[in-house]
């Protein structure tokens, strides 16, 4: 049940990126708020938060998915399923996905 769901999320997502894409809306960030007392801290960590964020929203749509998935905690089989491609290619693209993630991050 919880794959199916996914499956339906996925594709529901898709849809609205592809229908901002059409319109020419850009994608807007959240801001998360930081409940810690230290300004200095915060304002570190809210920068190093704002610009994962950003490089994870410049991923290519196929390496985004796995990523997002990968961090809700989603095993590669299930990632695999709700994709509908293969356990390896899942494990292809989370490494394309970190190398650029890596890439997009050393280049601040």
């Amino acid at each position: 049940m919880r794959t199916f769901v996914f499956r339906i999320a996925h594709n529901r997502a898709l849809t609205h990126v592809w229908r901002r894409k059409k319109a020419g809306t850009a994608e807007e960030s959240e801001e998360i708020a930081d409940l810690r007392n230290d300004p200095e801290t915060s304002a570190i960590e809210n920068a190093s938060r704002s610009h994962l964020a950003e490089a994870i929203r410049r991923l290519p749509i196929p390496f985004r998915q796995v990523l997002t998935m990968a961090l809700e905690d989603m095993p590669q089989a299930e990632i695999a399923v709700v994709l509908g491609i293969s356990e390896n290619n899942v494990a292809v693209r989370m490494n394309r996905a970190r190398k650029l993630l890596k890439d997009m991050m050393g280049n601040r």
